[in-house]
């Protein structure tokens, strides 16, 4: 059996993925998203113990060298997660396949099924499967929430169990990409390309940031390439503006993008052929 660095769970979200869902964020991720809006889901805690005595109810403690959490003591203050330096939390509880599986069923039945986000979920593709296969025996619906950054192909059985994945694309141009993200996205076309040609691909989604990428391109060269596969199965365009809330003190200066250029992004994507266009 599997086990995985769970972040949090929301027991009940409308905005990840179709219906009433259990949105599951595991921990970690190998992109560096200068606008990433829960950057304390990056990296795992490295036991340096800044956050220990900041804790106002003793939730987290030094046991042997390692960052202890309890969970039944904690009031989610974020206090650990303000004065991390390092893109982590110690909020974390590995749990395995089936503890993971019990804890959605607590949300049954008034949950259409579950969507693994991260962090970057698809670093534990195993985990996420067996998951997936104890929700789809329960009648449940499964969903994945990813970056695009690891071969969908070699994820040995997990698609099959899998009902859609919702692709970021960060930047459609390389050199953009790595702007943004300190990483190339050749993989990540890929996978855009092969999930929406097996009829996978629910949805593509792109945060506009005017000042970091050309956002225009993106969803222009988005939109055409992937308008062709829309004879296959219908995908979702969702276009998100960017907020200041939950970013890095970096890279808050960003500015958001107008009301005017979130309906110029949308238009573009009409033009191309999509019609499920969602602005957020």
């Amino acid at each position: 059996m599997y086990s995985a660095d769970v972040n949090k769970i929301i027991p009940f979200s409308s905005v990840d993925g179709p219906g009433n869902r259990t949105a599951i964020f595991l921990q970690g991720c190998n992109f560096n998203c200068k606008y990433c809006h829960n950057p304390e889901t990056r990296n795992l805690c490295i036991n340096c113990m800044d956050c220990v005595p900041t804790c106002p109810t003793a939730a987290l403690s030094n046991k042997d060298g390692k960052v202890v959490f309890e969970p039944q003591k904690c009031i989610a203050c974020d206090t650990c997660i303000k004065v991390c330096k390092h893109g982590a939390t110690p909020r974390i509880v590995r749990m395995t396949s089936k503890e993971t599986f019990d804890k959605i069923c607590e949300n049954v039945p008034f949950i259409r099924g579950i969507t693994f986000s991260g962090g970057e979920c698809s670093l534990y593709p195993d985990f996420m499967r067996e998951v997936f296969t104890l929700c789809k025996q329960a009648g449940l619906g499964t969903m994945i929430d990813s970056n695009g950054s690891i071969d969908f192909r070699k994820f040995n059985g997990l698609l099959e169990v899998c009902d859609g994945v919702m692709l970021d694309i960060k930047a459609y141009d390389y050199n953009e990409h790595i702007k943004v993200t300190d990483v190339g996205n050749d993989i990540v076309l890929d996978n855009a390309r092969y999930l929406a040609g097996i009829g996978k691909l629910f949805e593509v989604r792109t945060v506009v940031v005017p000042e970091l990428f050309d956002f225009r391109k993106t969803v222009e060269d988005t939109s055409r390439e992937l308008a062709p596969f829309l004879r296959i199965s219908n995908i979702r365009y969702k276009i998100i503006a960017y907020r200041k809330n939950g970013v890095r003190k970096e890279y808050r200066d960003f500015r958001s993008p107008t009301n005017e250029e979130m309906n110029e992004a949308k238009d573009i994507a009409i033009k191309n052929g999509f019609s499920d266009i969602v602005l957020i």
